[in-house]
């Protein structure tokens, strides 16, 4: 079975050799659609030997992918945007999920690389090179609608997933967020769909959670429980739904119905790794509310989902902190650091544990890290800290 990279790209050169070095020896061909680039992106595209076309811009992501569909010759195609990569690891599992029969389309777990809370995601991104497949939404643009469309009345195709993570993506980073404009573009397009589309739970979930992370909480939270009442049993998009409300309430600081919320999420019979973010959220809240064995458990499942996910082991070890079981938190500490050695905070805290236990010299170099890294990304903490060790006499360089 030949695969066909499909992309569209706009000024995407300090990206898009990483995208296109990650598929080069996996894909048959590369079709890569220009929307108007400035800088070197066609130049790029046409080095790694795709086949590159142009494609005027119309504010409509759904109109400029089902372009580049037009283009695309082989059997199954492979959709990537510029930051995004594939990994190495689940080409084998791609190469075998495409060779076989029942497969219309096979979902592909995506990672938000530096991305603390909820990481992965399914996206519809490889699917069979279907005459009747086609991108719909101006924004977030899915295949998911005509791939229903085409089971419906062809019922022996199936929907699978890879299981692992396929795709990296950096695009989501707060930094790249703001520096692409992104929550404003997403929130025009979005708006306008949903005035044609006004009970669409794809998009109440997606503008709904956009709108809580912008501050209008209200119109996010109606928006998502809109997009509950109609989502049918799409379980994915119900799972979004109540994490985000989860989110928003606690945002509000109803407690409550944000735990509420988490909890009914992670019952939801999808994927145990999209579930990560409510797991840790609904661990942190119960934290907050004193409930330290239930945060615990909550957290442990994290690592039981992912034992490379960060955020768990710190989580963890912050209770331990609490209960008072300081070797197991310095462990914990310790396996945050070894997975992310620019963990700032982990530094800190093994440093007040280590104090505790009266390990002074391994206090101090923990201690010291943890300002170092401060310096680069929070002055003021680690001019806090900094204070802090100097009045307790641990700390006398200036």
């Amino acid at each position: 079975m030949s695969l066909s990279l499909c992309m569209i790209v706009k000024n995407e050169a300090t990206t898009l050799s990483n995208c296109l070095n990650s598929v080069k020896n996996v894909v048959d061909e590369m079709v890569v659609v220009d929307t108007g680039s400035i800088d070197r992106t066609p130049n790029i595209a046409a080095q790694f030997g795709a086949k590159v076309h142009h494609f005027q811009w119309c504010n409509d992501f759904s109109a400029a992918r089902n372009a580049a569909l037009k283009y695309v010759t082989g059997d199954w195609i492979l959709v990537l945007d510029a930051d995004e990569t594939l990994t190495r690891e689940i080409v084998p599992l791609l190469r075998d999920a495409i060779a076989r029969d029942e497969y219309l389309l096979i979902n592909l777990v995506r990672q938000e690389v530096g991305a603390e809370q909820s990481p992965y995601s399914l996206v519809s991104r490889l699917f069979r090179n279907h005459p009747d497949i086609r991108f719909e939404r101006p924004y977030h643009a899915l295949v998911d609608d005509s791939v229903t469309a085409i089971l419906d009345r062809e019922p022996d195709w199936q929907v699978g997933y890879l299981p692992g993570v396929a795709i990296l993506h950096s695009g989501y980073q707060k930094t790249a967020i703001a520096q692409n404009n992104k929550y404003a573009k997403a929130a025009a397009a979005m708006e306008g769909f949903l005035a044609t589309h006004p009970d669409d739970p794809y998009v109440c979930s997606k503008l709904g959670a956009l709108y809580v992370e912008i501050g209008k909480i209200p119109q996010g939270m109606e928006l998502l429980k809109r997009g509950i009442a109609s989502s049918d049993e799409n379980y994915d998009i119900l799972y979004e739904l109540h994490y985000h409300l989860g989110i928003a309430y606690s945002r509000l600081q109803n407690t409550q119905q944000a735990i509420s919320h988490y909890q009914t999420a992670i019952k939801l019979p999808i994927y145990p790794m999209l579930k990560l973010g409510a797991y840790n959220n609904l661990g942190n809240l119960l934290k907050a509310a004193g409930d330290f064995e239930g945060a615990k458990n909550a957290y442990a499942t994290t690592l039981k989902i992912d034992p490379n996910f960060v955020v768990g082991y710190y989580n963890l070890a912050m209770i331990f902190k609490a209960f008072g079981l300081f070797t197991d938190a310095i462990t914990f500490y310790q396996q945050a650091i070894q997975l992310n050695p620019n963990y700032a905070e982990a530094y800190q805290n093994l440093g007040v544990v280590l104090l505790k236990v009266g390990n002074h010299q391994d206090s101090l170099k923990a201690f010291k890290k943890a300002i170092a890294l401060h310096e680069k990304h929070n002055p003021q903490e680690a001019k806090r800290l900094r204070q802090g060790l100097q009045e307790m006499g641990l700390f006398h360089n200036s």
